[in-house]
């Protein structure tokens, strides 16, 4: 697949440790075993140009590598379910305002993160941070992560590229065939992502 870098959510591993995965180096983050968990792989290429780790929880972490003249943040977030508590999804959605909050400017910015929300087909009112090719109907999730884009003026890139329903599809069972999963960016870097799609069979971004 060639994957440099990747974002992995619902890991179920306990502990802030790291350890090599058939060459890549995984940094990961829980707090239960068997129970949410989250982590960012990084290739051989790439491994010594980390330069911190920061776990928050078991529902976000980051990561920040230099490379060349380029300081690169990457934050893997695993939000709620629905079904939650509004306090749990409450305490998400601050963390993850910290955290980007925590990025100057000057520094590139990347999340990758299973959302559990719909952002709906059309942007409908978000055009500066739904890029109008999106998938299925917008729900409460969906629309908590359109907040907070335009809060901080990113970009989801799932949306921007248009795509047929199988490479706009990431959770797929016997019910559904949906979109949860999204890659955000800076809206100023909006020109460094090429393209953006899922892999049919794998449901991930």
């Amino acid at each position: 697949m060639r994957v440099s870098i990747a974002c992995v959510q619902e890991t179920r591993w306990k502990g802030s440790k790291a350890r090599n995965v058939d060459g890549f180096k995984l940094w990961y983050s829980g707090v239960v075993r068997g129970k949410n968990g989250l982590g960012i792989l990084v290739d051989r290429d790439l491994r010594e140009s980390v330069v911190e780790v920061r776990r928050v929880n078991d529902r976000l972490m980051s990561i920040k590598l230099v490379i060349g003249g380029c300081v690169l943040n990457v934050i893997s977030a695993y939000a709620p379910q629905a079904g939650l508590d509004e306090e749990v999804k409450r305490r998400f959605w601050e963390g993850l305002d910290k955290l980007v909050s925590s990025i100057p400017q000057s520094e590139k910015l990347v999340i990758g993160g299973d959302f559990n929300g719909h952002i709906g087909a059309d942007a409908g009112g978000y055009g500066e941070v739904h890029g109008g090719f999106g998938l299925g109907v917008r729900n409460g999730g969906g629309t908590s992560l359109l907040d907070f884009a335009r809060a901080f003026e990113l970009l989801i890139a799932n949306s921007s590229f248009q795509k047929r329903k199988e490479h706009l599809v990431t959770f797929k069972s016997s019910a559904a065939r949906t979109q949860i999963d999204y890659l955000l960016l800076r809206r100023s870097d909006r020109g460094l992502c090429k393209d953006c799609k899922v892999i049919p069979g794998e449901y991930s971004s």
